[in-house]
């Protein structure tokens, strides 16, 4: 098991983490958290070599996936940087890259209840106006967990808060900063329920951002 105790909080520099193979040749993958080797709750970036592909897999719980570099395809189609995806529970694909990609994963963590598939091209996708100098791209949403991608402008300071069910941020670009330090590109972090911070950030910075997913408890 790796981090997977949901009442501590987390922080990874994914940039400075080496690569690992895994069970298919060309995939490699960074574990952020992980339940069991090969199977359950699973948080990673994963690495497409060109060319390269991942035998045919069910989703019992469902994937997430936010495409961070290069072209990931499946038989629904061929997405690139900035498109997430939502793959249902009870899903399968036979997922592939001809030219190589990075994307951002998180498998076997949906509500089972969650049936909606997603497909939204971020790059293209206008934003939406914020709390303060904030703008909001909304991805999806289901009873308390809501996905957004949220843009700072800099110089921006946000209000205190707490993370009713938990917060879980991907730093895309810039550099995203509160009481406890400064995370730059590439920093995945995970705060437990109730968790509270002030952040800030000093330059124009990009987040992927879900709240209200982790256990109450």
């Amino acid at each position: 098991m790796l981090n997977m105790d949901f009442s501590q909080r987390v922080v990874i520099n994914t940039r400075s983490q080496q690569w690992q193979k895994s069970p298919a040749q060309g995939v490699l993958r960074k574990p952020l958290a992980r339940e069991n080797a090969e199977s359950g709750h699973a948080t990673s970036i994963v690495q497409y070599q060109a060319d390269s592909h991942f035998a045919r897999h069910q989703h019992p719980l469902g994937e997430e996936i936010f495409v961070l570099e290069g072209v990931f395809s499946d038989e629904t189609g061929h997405y690139g940087p900035g498109t997430y995806i939502r793959n249902p529970p009870g899903s399968s694909h036979s997922p592939f890259s001809e030219q190589g990609c990075v994307i951002f994963v998180k498998l076997q963590q949906m509500d089972e209840r969650d049936r909606q598939s997603v497909r939204i091209a971020t790059e293209t996708t206008p934003w939406l106006p914020g709390m303060g100098g904030l703008q909001v791209m909304p991805l999806h949403e289901f009873e308390h967990e809501h996905v957004a991608l949220v843009k700072w402008p800099a110089g921006e300071v946000f209000q205190p808060h707490r993370h009713f069910g938990g917060e879980e941020i991907l730093v895309l670009s810039g550099e995203f900063c509160d009481e406890y330090g400064k995370y730059p590109a590439g920093t995945w972090m995970r705060s437990p329920h109730q968790s509270q911070h002030h952040p800030y950030v000093e330059q124009e910075t990009v987040i992927w951002v879900k709240t209200g997913h982790l256990p109450l408890d």
